[in-house]
């Protein structure tokens, strides 16, 4: 049998001491600071009455699966392989069949008391527990929990038919019969517009101080500075909880994974401290001689200051005479505060030669563009709006701070079914080209002049570009190649002996005779079948072996793709998935409407902060460790996570398992170390150290939950999972794990409460919204309506993604912008995300982080839309629009404010879609009201609140 999903036998290892301000001394030793309690508020949401018998005479009962002891059916994982693509399923979650989630009664049934459903807020006196009475759910859930890491029974969760019930969970209130119900209160269920909204007052604009383990930061939609202190910074690592349990069981029990997601490159904001660069001459960085640690604020000096013990292992280590330096009368060595590693928690060493490939310093690095020239890219003007926008792009090539120019080299590739190198050295009047078209033997058919500095070659570059649209201008080649082109950048970087990435500019399916042809493998009928995985798996053999060289080389793949029909995404972005590569899709490309926002992604992509031929090591402290990696990474073992190129936007997503006892005294700590090349050609090592606190008591767990932590590594496990399990399999699992964890929290740490109450964690009050979110997105709701490219574009792009832009990809923000304040510079408050929030006479911008929508109800008033667009009603708006004119007036330049506001935010361009309430278009921004059913399958928010709540029940009873 195959791993199980998500393991969830987390162990963790000791943690961290509490450090002191950077320049100040320690309030008291290290290694006995107190620990960080976060708030122990308990919220419990109200909801409205339900009662358990419906309107029959007796409960109705959902038919009992059998209760056998048949071994469990974990997701059955392979090891840490490549990103490879996940299916998608048409009917939303397939859970088993609801026992009716009770309609709301005008009167209550005889026998059964009313009960009040208050709006209950953080703070009032029904904290404890919420009035929601659903009846008991289905029989047969385990009573083992269950889990993406747990034993989950997956005989005992055979979901309904295909089919049943794509609009909700089956026996959903919209599907029960009899009397007319009233409606729940949505406004009695937790809202996670409020729950950002409290954090931003309570934390927003704070100085977020790293001196205590185990330490909860504020949310990732909360503004607020780090001071580095000894642990690093949530811009860096976010985990799921910041108390791990003491032990293995513990952590079985209550299910909650145990993760952490860093983002190892990370942009720090201007107003925040630069990471120091640590430099120790020839001698190298200092480690441990057992594990291999880096030296790092958890080391404790002893023996006068002669040797240290290695805070990861208890290791006894000689410290080097060059590094020696006396203790104070505390313990701490006197330069503490002078030495980075010593006191912060996230730093650079300067790497020596041990640390590079054959003990010889790298190259500079070098980025070479390749351009699809078939029929379709030269008829649709992307040609010539690629080398357009490289004449003036390139004078923005990354460079290191302090520099003058960039030291990346550039070169140039166009390509149909053969492919064409162009020598641009500086010393030529007109670039030359080289034609290779034995396409089976790849080879780079020069080596001086094509890789060059663009200042110097500036004036050759320039009229390549301004030559290559008419070059091709009377074309008819429609077949087109792929593998030899990415084969060919490895060639040439291997001849340069350097690391580099390809930036791919392609738009078909590539059937031309070569290694590496792909054949339509688009089967929908696969939808909702144990082969629909096949959807997502990426073709082997050619591709993959690609992969490995790219990897050995630092050989990082973009890919911009600009599809008309199927082109195989899990295939064509295989390479760039475990690269550390991007993948961008414009289908069905028109240069009008969507040349803007390509070219926004290709100016965020070619001058951000990136790292090349990179190596990560996760190490923890003893009783737990890394098993499980997530990312866009290649993994050739079990522990070294290796990426072609690390930039500022990808986050790595790692699990921990207990393999001991952990120590409350002691806690967990976690140091990862990535080695990497800086675009200069400088080989460094960062260090990022981070300790949590550890406790016997669930309750310390509970507390200490990060939401969008959480929903970031579900995500990526059950993405992960989808290339080895049927979809449905995986959707079940996730619910059911939901369920466990609220049942655990409910049975061994909530106080006594009727059980008809619905109670939730405070920490984790919307994770059931942001759960049900993930069940309906494009990856996991198997439909046939859907596009495989699409989904398999969805399930990668959230492979790499860090925990900010996964929040706001689940929990889109919509925001009211008829009713804003012109005179305030403030963004207006989001509503809930749901269609009921939504009015005729209003407009309302919705972004996810990859879009921005702006939507306009049929009767917006006529100022509004003359204001935003300077037409004088909404009939006269095109159907087609796509940007937003700047009008000199104080609403269109607040609108623009705010969309530029939301832009910064994000890592990554959007693209602008304006949708005029019931036109066609109002699909795909429908799509993004999470709280309402899918449009695809799914459940609403509030049914799949009453479905948990009934598992939750059957589970404690």
């Amino acid at each position: 049998m195959g791993l199980p999903f998500s393991r969830m036998a987390h162990t963790l290892r000791n943690s961290a001491p509490a450090m002191s301000p950077y320049g100040q001394p320690p309030q008291r030793p290290y290694h006995s600071m107190p620990q960080a309690t976060p708030p122990t508020q308990q919220i419990t949401n109200q909801m409205s009455a339900m009662n358990i018998g419906g309107y029959a005479p007796n409960p109705i009962q959902s038919p009992q699966s059998p209760t056998s002891s048949a071994a469990p059916q974990p997701f059955q994982m392979s090891p840490p392989t490549p990103m490879g693509h996940a299916p998608l399923s048409p009917q939303g979650p397939q859970l088993p069949p609801l026992s009716a989630c009770p309609p709301m009664a005008a009167s209550p049934p005889v026998g059964v008391p009313p009960m009040v459903m208050p709006n209950c807020q953080p703070g009032s006196p029904l904290m404890g527990g919420g009035g929601f009475q659903p009846q008991a759910g289905p029989q047969g859930f385990p009573q083992q929990p269950g889990s993406y890491g747990g034993q989950v029974p997956g005989s005992q969760m055979a979901g309904p038919p295909a089919g049943a019930f794509p609009g909700a969970f089956p026996g959903g209130a919209a599907q029960m019969a009899g009397p007319p119900q009233k409606k729940l209160d949505p406004d009695s269920i937790p809202s996670t517009t409020q729950v950002i909204e409290d954090d931003q007052v309570k934390r927003g604009g704070q100085l977020y101080t790293t001196n205590l383990r185990g330490q909860v930061p504020p949310f990732v939609t909360t503004s607020f500075s780090v001071q580095d202190q000894g642990n690093a910074s949530p811009r860096f690592m976010r985990c799921t909880t910041y108390s791990f349990p003491c032990t293995s069981d513990l952590a079985k029990q209550c299910q909650v994974p145990l993760a952490t997601i860093i983002k190892p490159l990370a942009s720090v904001p201007k107003n925040e401290t630069p990471l120091y660069i640590v430099n120790h001459g020839e001698a190298g960085p200092i480690r441990c001689n057992r594990c291999k640690a880096y030296m790092c604020p958890f080391m404790l000096f002893i023996d006068g200051g002669r040797r240290y013990q290695c805070g990861f292992c208890n290791c006894v280590n000689e410290v080097p005479v060059q590094y020696f330096q006396h203790l104070d009368h505390m313990g701490r060595r006197l330069d503490m505060y002078e030495r980075p590693e010593l006191s912060l928690g996230s730093y650079e060493f300067t790497a020596t030669l041990d640390y590079c490939k054959n003990n010889k310093p790298p190259n500079p690095p070098a980025y070479i563009f390749v351009i699809d020239v078939s029929y379709n890219n030269i008829k649709s003007g992307l040609v010539k709006l690629i080398c357009d926008e490289l004449k003036t792009l390139l004078d923005q090539l990354p460079k290191e701070e302090g520099a003058e120019g960039s030291a990346i080299k550039v070169g140039f590739v166009t390509y149909n079914k053969i492919l064409h190198f162009y020598n641009v050295k500086s010393a030529l009047a007109q670039p030359q080209m080289m034609v290779v078209s034995d396409v089976a033997e790849m080879f780079v058919p020069l080596l001086d002049g094509f890789l060059v500095n663009f200042q110097e070659s500036r004036a050759v570059i320039n009229n390549l570009l301004e030559q290559i649209p008419d070059m091709f201008s009377d074309t008819n080649e429609s077949e087109t190649v792929f593998a030899p082109v990415i084969q060919a950048g490895v060639e040439a970087l291997k001849a340069a002996e350097c690391s580099g990435k390809l930036f791919i500019f392609h738009s078909s399916l590539p059937m031309a005779e070569a290694p590496g042809k792909l054949k339509n493998r688009d089967d929908r009928k696969l939808v909702n079948t144990e082969k629909e995985k096949t959807l997502f798996q990426a073709q082997r053999g050619i591709y993959e072996q690609l992969t490995k060289e790219c990897v050995n080389q630092g050989c990082c793949v973009d890919l911009f793709l600009f599809p008309n029909q199927y082109v195989d995404l899990a295939t064509m972005a295989d390479v760039p998935a475990h690269t550390g590569g991007s993948v961008y899709k414009y289908s069905n490309f028109q240069v009008q409407v969507d040349g803007q926002h390509f070219l926004s992604d290709l100016r965020q992509d070619v001058k951000k902060s990136i790292g090349f031929d990179a190596m990560m090591r996760v190490r923890t402290s003893t009783g737990f460790r890394a098993t499980d990696f997530y990312g866009a990474i290649y993994m050739n073992n079990t522990t070294d996570v290796e990426m072609a190129a690390v930039d500022c936007e990808k986050a790595v997503t790692v699990e921990f398992k207990h393999d001991d006892t952990l120590s409350e005294d002691v806690g967990a700590l976690i140091q990862c170390a990535l080695l990497y090349t800086s675009i200069s050609g400088q080989r460094r090592l960062r260090v990022h150290n981070l300790s949590l606190a550890c406790s016997s008591q669930l309750s310390d767990l509970y507390k200490s939950c990060e939401t969008d932590a959480l929903i970031n590594f579900f995500a990526k496990s059950a993405y992960h999972a989808m290339l080895a399990q049927p979809v449905k399999v995986v959707r079940e699992i996730l619910v059911k794990q939901t369920a466990h964890m609220l049942a655990c929290y409910r049975k061994n740490c909530a106080s006594p409460s009727a059980a008809s109450q619905l109670i939730l964690p405070d920490a984790m009050k919307v994770f059931p919204v942001y759960m049900n979110s993930l069940l309906k997105t494009p990856a996991l709701v198997g439909s046939a309506e859907l596009s495989t490219d699409d989904r398999a574009f969805h399930r990668l792009s959230v492979m790499a993604m860090g925990v900010e832009e996964s929040q706001v990809l689940f929990y889109p923000r919509l925001i009211p912008v008829h009713s804003m304040d012109v005179a305030s510079e403030a963004v207006p408050s989001a509503v809930r995300c749901s269609e009921e929030r939504l009015s005729d006479t209003g407009a309302f911008l919705l972004e996810n982080g990859q879009c921005i929508f702006l939507w306009l109800g049929q009767a917006c008033p006529p100022d509004i839309i003359q204001n935003f667009f300077n037409v004088p009603s909404l009939a006269h708006l095109g159907t087609d629009m796509s940007s937003l004119p700047e009008l000199d007036n104080g609403h269109s330049k607040k609108l623009h404010s705010i969309i530029c506001a939301i832009s910064q935010q994000r890592s990554s361009s959007t693209k602008m879609v304006i949708v005029k309430q019931k036109d066609r278009s109002e699909m795909l921004f429908r799509q993004h009201l999470v709280e309402d059913k899918g449009l695809y399958g799914g459940a609403s928010y509030m049914d799949f609140l009453c479905y948990v709540h009934r598992e939750i029940r059957q589970l404690l009873t």
